[in-house]
């Protein structure tokens, strides 16, 4: 029975990093790209080692999958938050759909 759970969590896993990979194809700007990279990679990595932690008889490779799954969930949305930032100072097109412009009164950059 284990098996079967572990494989499914891997699979669903897999599927949701290709479908991460797609929307990276797919989407046509920089903020949805940013979106697309982080979320369900983020989530596919968690399915993955949660999925294998179950077939590892060893706790410390069960603690390194642990601390791979932090540093992703740690390095995702600062990374992500970097890429917005830059791509708003280099003045990429914004979203015709955004009403409020936070960044806009930003001293650092004026647009």
């Amino acid at each position: 029975m284990i098996e079967w759970l572990s494989g499914f969590l891997m699979i669903s896993g897999a599927l949701l990093a290709l479908l991460a990979a797609i929307g990276l194809h797919r989407f046509d700007n920089v903020f949805a790209r940013m979106h697309a990279a982080t979320k369900p990679a983020t989530l596919g990595l968690l399915l993955i080692a949660i999925g294998a932690s179950f077939q590892l008889s060893d706790s410390g490779d069960s603690a390194k999958l642990f601390l791979v799954v932090v540093f992703q969930f740690f390095t995702a949305p600062i990374a992500a938050h970097l890429i917005g930032r830059a791509a708003y100072r280099s003045v990429v097109e914004v979203v015709d759909t955004i009403k409020i412009d936070e960044l806009a009164g930003d001293s650092v950059d004026e647009r």
